[in-house]
């Protein structure tokens, strides 16, 4: 056997090395996974890239501190203004025979709701016929008191006598003629008792404002008795909005003060109103101070027990504040948009109060200073939402 030479062997050998390393860097090769996409960094969702054309178009300003008026929702419910609402009865005692006006009626001054009989109108127009009767007797006794004495048949004394007796009847007749009109008896009325002697059956019951009849408290054949409402009517063109603050809010609004009205029974109509009166004393079992409000209805839109709410706008304090257009709405969620630098924008999430006017004061999320966009903000979060499903 002859062998190889030692040059040509170490020649063979190392190409026999070469290819056997070769194949095992492919081999590892082939196990190494192949570079992807998630070495690269994730885009942040809610940021929004412009180009610097584009940002100029949305209007940026720094989250400034505003005077922001402390505001408070009372909810109330709506009542008859009791300095325009009368309550209506009888002054004598008597038996309903007629009733005329109903509960929502609209009426005027004079106007006849019931009618009574009643003995005691009876005596009432007999004692000022009686009184009538005096009275002109003791005026034919003067007239001839005072012949006789031009004939001195008769001295100064007795004629003195027969005028005072004279004075005593006007001022009984005087009297029996207000207790008729008391009792509800019109001058007409007693006119026509003075002239003929007829005497009325009947006394009505008449309104003594214009409004309309929220209450009745009699029926037919009911014995009313004085002092007794019979009726109450109210003039609705001008009604409170009744409601109650919290104790420790009661310092912060005061009489005359303008306030916001909202009814929802008129589809959140708003209406103004005029504090007219905070009570001096607080509910103990509400700790709440009472409070009413005036308001005017001219077309008689708010009716009594009609739930409303007041907003109360009370003292300015200083407060971080955003304008309205900044807030997007998402989620049930309130964000504004952050500017990060020249073309870079992020959709920060914020905790927002109330709007105040234009303003919505920010309770968390944004610091004073910091650059928003306060015009344009939804048409940023749309370019937003874009280019996240692209």
């Amino acid at each position: 056997m002859k062998y190889l030479t030692t040059p040509l062997f170490i020649s063979l050998l190392g190409v026999a090395l070469l290819t056997t390393g070769c194949g095992k860097e492919e081999a590892n090769a082939a196990k190494k996974p192949a570079a992807t996409e998630a070495s690269a960094p994730v885009r942040d969702p809610m940021e929004v890239m412009l180009t610097p054309e584009m940002a100029k178009q949305f209007r940026v300003e720094s989250a400034t501190m505003a005077d922001i008026a402390i505001t408070q929702r009372v909810a109330g419910r709506i009542e008859a203004n009791e300095r325009l609402t009368t309550r209506i009865g009888s002054s004598i005692t008597g038996r309903v025979v007629q009733v005329m006006a109903e509960v929502g009626d609209r009426v005027k001054a004079g106007q006849t709701l019931a009618k009574l009989a009643s003995p005691e109108l009876t005596n009432a127009q007999l004692s000022y016929l009686r009184a009538l009767s005096s009275t002109k007797l003791a005026e034919r006794t003067v007239e001839r008191a005072q012949a006789l004495v031009a004939a001195d048949v008769i001295g100064f004394a007795e004629l003195q006598r027969r005028e005072v007796e004279l004075s005593v009847a006007r001022a009984e007749l005087r009297a029996a003629t207000d207790q008729l009109r008391l009792i509800g008896l019109r001058d007409d009325t007693i006119e026509r008792l003075r002239d003929s002697g007829a005497i009325a059956s009947e006394v009505n019951i008449r309104a003594t404002r214009n409004g309309v009849v929220i209450e009745r408290k009699v029926s037919q054949g009911q014995v009313a008795q004085p002092g007794d409402p019979l009726f109450t009517v109210a003039d609705l063109s001008n009604v409170w909005v009744v409601g109650a603050l919290p104790e420790q809010d009661a310092n912060s609004v005061q009489v005359n003060q303008r306030v916001e009205v909202d009814v929802p029974a008129l589809n959140g109509e708003k209406m103004t109103g005029r504090i007219v009166f905070v009570s001096d004393t607080v509910q103990q079992d509400t700790r709440t101070v009472p409070i009413r409000t005036e308001v005017q209805n001219p077309k008689y839109e708010l009716k009594p027990q009609m739930l409303a709410s007041l907003k109360l706008n009370g003292k300015y304090i200083k407060q971080l504040a955003v304008p309205g257009s900044a807030v997007v709405r998402e989620n049930d969620k309130d964000y504004v948009f952050v500017r990060l630098d020249d073309h870079r924008f992020r959709l920060t999430e914020v905790s927002l109060e109330p709007a105040a006017g234009e303003l919505r004061p920010v309770r968390k999320g944004l610091d004073e200073g910091t650059p928003i966009v306060v015009d344009g903000s939804f048409h940023l979060n749309s370019q937003r939402k874009r280019a996240e499903l692209e």
